[in-house]
């Protein structure tokens, strides 16, 4: 049987209902909306986990559709914040239940269904632009989002075949980056890149010159391609390709650590 009684218990402004079945739609709902990208596609919604995603999601006057929660954390002061910006129905699940849907583990429990948001601008070729070429490891991509927001970079481009940048994984490694900045997904590289009118460069340890021989004061753009085969053919032959010096002698960085050194060292210069 599936169960959605109202919790009259509760104290709060918003209506709040118990939900004990996976069998729910409700629950069907927001465990495909977690687990499956095309899923997500489809119904232009995705899941931020945790009170700190939802949070900023918020301050960014943007509105939640659902909150999920259980009876333990209801009461939580970081919660009753979230609760107090937000107009909608609050679901409280079994604590098993909710561990069952969860990726976090231990974190204060908030599931919150959203609505994908769109670019509002169009892609701008002269203004600093990082570009995943196919970036497939979710934590690598918010990672990397999470950096270039921090250095000032303001639009992402995501080539087809990186990971989803509005997959929870991805929202949780980018700890709220997304929301400032402008994201354009399954682009395909041939399209833009002769349309910039600054310089392009992409990180590549074969035939390059290093990093910091390059005058990075003017925008430019980053190309960081896949974890493991590096940036594509196209990018190679079209942009101008850097080397991060490695005296240790490793064969080459994590791509999210080699994109962060990159955008730093732009950041110092133009300082």
């Amino acid at each position: 049987m599936q169960t959605a009684c109202l919790l009259s218990w509760i104290k709060s402004p918003m209506p709040a209902f118990f939900l004990d079945s996976k069998d729910n739609p409700k629950i069907k709902h927001l465990r495909a909306l977690i687990e499956q990208n095309a899923y997500r596609k489809k119904n232009r919604q995705t899941v931020l986990e945790g009170t700190h995603l939802s949070l900023a999601w918020l301050e960014q006057k943007r509105s939640i559709t659902s909150i999920f929660t259980t009876e333990a954390a209801y009461s939580h002061p970081d919660l009753e914040k979230i609760v107090s910006l937000y107009d909608g129905n609050v679901f409280v699940l079994s604590e098993s239940l909710y561990k069952d849907l969860s990726t976090l583990g231990t974190s204060l429990a908030c599931l919150a269904i959203v609505d994908l948001p769109t670019s509002r601008e169009a892609l701008n070729f002269a203004e600093d632009t990082l570009i995943l070429d196919n970036i497939q490891d979710p934590g690598n991509v918010g990672t990397l989002l999470r950096s270039a927001a921090a250095a000032g970079i303001e639009q992402v481009v995501c080539t087809k075949g990186s990971a989803s940048i509005w997959s929870p994984r991805v929202l949780r490694a980018g700890m709220g980056a997304h929301f400032s900045l402008n994201t354009y997904e399954n682009v395909e590289l041939e399209d833009i890149l002769s349309k910039f009118t600054i310089p392009v460069y992409v990180t590549s340890s074969h035939q390059s010159e290093s990093l910091y021989s390059k005058n990075l004061r003017k925008q430019c753009v980053w190309i960081l391609g896949n974890e493991g085969q590096g940036a594509s053919k196209y990018a190679l032959e079209k942009a101008e390709a850097v080397a991060i010096p490695q005296p240790g002698g490793q064969e080459s960085l994590n791509v999210a650590i080699a994109g962060s050194i990159c955008f730093f060292e732009m950041v110092r210069q133009r300082l």
